[in-house]
């Protein structure tokens, strides 16, 4: 076994790549490299640890190594995506360790089989061919595009305990699965490939009546635009404070980030209004030319307003209004979604019902305008829990 012990030499030689010796299937590999020849018992056992261990990541030996490349985070690719001059001792250290782990992304199960001494059965793993230092160059070239970290596998993120932390299941919508509101979506691709290009993009604002897809939108453009660059990050209403450690975190990222609150709204008196508007107004940290703030919310004018409020406890009334009114203003877009009329939710159900492969009738319209009637009116949302209701009744 003299080729894998000469591989795990060379795994320790790791530098710019050192974070893959953390990694279960390398650490599993130095264990089944580490048995002693003709240890027949613990060959086995070693080498079953280490194929399970390459099942578990749902992907062959080639493509797991070649992941660990394109999603580490380290001192090169920073330097990269900075723009930094790169000294030759951190090149010539990412092409041996590249070089080092090419190695063992090509070893094939065959070949540690033929060490083993051992009549039984011993399970076999996929490889491939992929030119690691080739991929990883060209993302590096355009890592605007591929991203490296977290970025670089996942595009949809939260926040959790003040850290980015990747969506598991992000939703799949896709633009082509919204009916109608096509100046609106429009408005928000036009905006949004203005922020991909570095062209000044502004903050945007979805206001309007529920269920009219507002969030839907913004999720499908994400969806769309994900192969270009562009990610998503939704944070909560009480999270508003950490956006400009955010922004910080995300200033030097060459990708393009959407930060997407979700059913906005305030009471003039929460803490959160304040910090968003400061935000909007443009601090020092809101200025990164990367990121846009994307909301969503059923009011137009975001805050909550009472008639006392409106009517004048305050002896400045014009400046108490005036101040419920100035969030939402300095969003530089605001796109509004109104309740479709008749036709157009009827032509939402016809598309959505095309979609589905759902002959589209004379009763199916009838259907679906008496569901809206006992839905308490007509919306995309209410559109597409008729066709869900038709299917689940096929």
């Amino acid at each position: 076994m003299d080729s894998l012990k000469n591989i795990k030499i060379g795994l320790y030689s790791l530098t710019v790549f050192r974070n893959a010796l953390s990694d279960d299937v390398v650490k599993s590999f130095i264990r089944l490299a580490d048995t002693r020849d003709g240890d027949t018992e613990n060959e086995v056992l070693n080498y079953c640890d280490f194929v399970s261990k390459i099942y578990k990541s749902e992907n062959g030996l080639s493509r797991h190594i070649f992941d660990l490349v394109t999603d580490d985070e380290n001192v090169f690719i920073n330097r990269v995506s900075s723009s930094e001059i790169i000294p030759d001792v951190f090149s010539d250290a990412v092409e041996n360790d590249i070089e080092v782990l090419q190695s063992l992304a090509d070893l094939t199960s065959e070949k540690i089989k033929s060490y083993i001494k051992y009549s039984g059965f011993l399970p076999s793993y996929r490889t491939e061919k992929i030119d690691i230092e080739k991929e990883y160059m060209k993302r590096c070239a355009d890592i605007g595009k591929y991203g490296y970290g977290i970025y670089s596998k996942n595009y949809a993120f939260y926040i959790e305990d003040g850290k980015i932390t990747p969506v598991r299941h992000p939703d799949k919508i896709r633009l082509s699965d919204l009916a109608d509101y096509e100046d609106e979506k429009k408005q928000v691709i036009d905006n949004t490939i203005a922020l991909l290009n570095g062209k000044p993009a502004a903050n945007v604002l979805l206001a309007g009546d529920a269920g009219t897809g507002k969030s839907s939108t913004v999720k499908a453009v994400v969806n769309e635009f994900k192969d270009d660059g562009l990610r998503i990050i939704e944070i909560r209403k009480e999270q508003l404070r950490e956006i400009p450690k955010i922004m910080d975190e995300l200033d030097s990222n060459p990708l393009k980030f959407i930060l997407f609150i979700d059913d906005l709204s305030f009471t003039k008196a929460d803490d959160n209004f304040s910090a968003l508007k400061a935000l909007l107004e443009g601090t020092v940290s809101a200025k990164s030319g990367n990121v846009a703030i994307y909301a969503t919310s059923n009011r137009r004018h975001i805050v909550k307003e009472s008639f006392a409020e409106r009517e004048g406890d305050d002896i400045h009334r014009n400046d108490t209004i005036q101040e419920l009114m100035s969030l939402s203003e300095r969003f530089g877009l605001t796109v509004t979604y109104v309740k479709p009329n008749k036709q157009t939710y009827l032509d939402i159900v016809k598309k959505l019902a095309e979609q589905e492969n759902i002959k589209v009738t004379d009763d199916l319209l009838a259907e679906a305008e008496r569901f809206e009637i006992r839905k308490g009116g007509r919306s995309a949302r209410v559109a597409k829990q008729f066709i869900d209701k038709v299917i689940s009744e096929t």
